[in-house]
């Protein structure tokens, strides 16, 4: 299922032929940010597109603004269009378990809320499947349980076009942003586990 709807009045960086490539098999995964989560993706081979938006969520077509007030339920995603021939679910999921403190359930470094929580949003049972062992592979590097959540896939809205490959368009903003919320501390941390 390769569900994401644009609406019209977020259309403009959008690639609609990798949307609808029937050769391509998207993932969704709640990391935190997702601007951070773009540019962990972005650039990795086989990746043909990362578009952030909104996952999980009951409220239609929810903004930025309806989403920090954590009442739609919706989380900060993103979808990851990859290239099964070049790829593999398997290593994207190591990505972004590299990418997340699996064990934080109140959101990720500075951000907090249920918006910032962490999620596998799985599109069919084998990603369920492949998903829950790889989490289960995981839990030994950590003293503390993983919280990261395994959840049918039920809904994506993208983000506003300022949102869309946020680190690209504004790289001193964004580091300024990634290394006052402890984010790159943490990576630099993580780069030795992986």
């Amino acid at each position: 299922m390769k569900s994401c709807k644009v609406p019209k009045h977020r259309m403009q960086s959008i690639d609609h032929e990798v949307l609808h490539d029937p050769s391509l098999q998207v993932a969704t995964f709640a990391a935190g940010c997702f601007w951070c989560a773009q540019e962990a993706f972005e650039d990795q081979p086989g990746v043909k597109a990362v578009i952030a938006g909104y996952t999980g969520g009951t409220t239609e077509d929810p903004s930025y603004e309806d989403v920090l007030t954590e009442t739609t339920g919706h989380r900060e995603a993103v979808q990851v269009y990859f290239d099964p021939e070049r790829t593999s679910f398997e290593h994207l999921l190591i990505i972004f378990w590299s990418t997340i403190d699996p064990t934080d359930a109140g959101g990720q470094l500075a951000d907090r809320g249920e918006s910032y929580t962490t999620a596998i949003f799985y599109h069919n049972d084998e990603q369920r499947r492949i998903a829950e062992q790889s989490k289960k592979d995981q839990q030994v590097q950590y003293s503390k349980p993983m919280v990261t959540k395994i959840l049918p896939f039920k809904n994506f809205y993208i983000a506003e076009e300022y949102h869309q490959g946020y680190a690209k368009k504004h790289p001193v903003r964004y580091k300024l942003y990634k290394v006052g919320s402890g984010r790159s501390a943490m990576l630099k941390e993580r780069s030795a586990k992986y």
